[in-house]
């Protein structure tokens, strides 16, 4: 497969700066916050084969980056591995500091129009994953650009999301969770979220990516009239 062309972005296989590590090391000590002794070894753990598995990839590519090698990079068995990702894409598929789009929607004024809600609470959850983790959301975004089988996992965890948002948004404005605008609606959101990271990372986008996402969403948000 040629290789998309690269977008007005850190190389998606750069190490992270000096800045973008205090600003992670900040969010995982907020991540750690309130757990105990257990339960933070756990995250630590999950974190290093994320960690070690994007440097790999980076290095390398996805295809020639075996579990067996994340786990020694990570330097843990390949049985723990497995314990904390059922397959190798769900290392690249989920993320550690991934915000609760959801919540994120509830804790929106509740006077505002239900659009103009999802419209803040998408932006500013991509907000803090592309200045907080910046490298590995790029190679994250490139990897589910490349690969087929990233590709389509990512469109079934796109179909769980739109589940869970239109439950939230129909719950917000007093609807049935299996309301058909409201998936629409929502479904159009996703739809344009996508477009908007893909032109980003073929290179036909320029200028802020979360900048250009909210642009995109203000189109839903004022109507769909060309």
């Amino acid at each position: 497969m040629a290789p998309s062309r690269t977008p007005a972005a850190p190389p998606a296989a750069a190490p992270p700066s000096a800045s973008t590590r205090t600003a992670g090391s900040r969010d995982a000590s907020a991540a750690e916050a309130g757990l105990g002794l257990r339960e933070r070894k756990k995250l630590r753990t999950r974190r290093a084969i994320r960690q070690a598995a994007y440097r790999l990839m980076g290095e390398q590519g996805y295809e020639q980056t075996t579990v067996e090698q994340i786990a020694e990079a990570a330097e843990v068995s390949q049985s723990t591995v497995f314990r904390y990702f059922a397959a190798k894409e769900d290392i690249v598929l989920t993320v550690e500091y991934d915000p609760a789009l959801e919540q994120a929607v509830r804790d929106r004024p509740a006077d505002e129009p239900p659009l103009t809600a999802v419209r803040g609470a998408v932006v500013a959850s991509l907000r803090m994953l592309y200045d907080e983790f910046r490298p590995e959301f790029v190679l994250r975004m490139r990897l589910m650009r490349e690969v087929p089988v990233l590709r389509a996992q990512m469109y079934e965890n796109m179909d769980r999301n739109v589940k869970l948002l239109c439950g939230v948004l129909a719950e917000r404005i007093g609807r049935p969770g299996d309301d058909f605008e409201t998936r629409v609606v929502v479904g159009a959101v996703f739809g344009a979220v996508t477009q908007v990271l893909f032109a980003w990372m073929d290179g036909e986008q320029e200028g802020d990516l979360v900048e250009t996402v909210d642009q995109a969403l203000a189109v839903l948000e004022h109507g769909l009239n060309l």
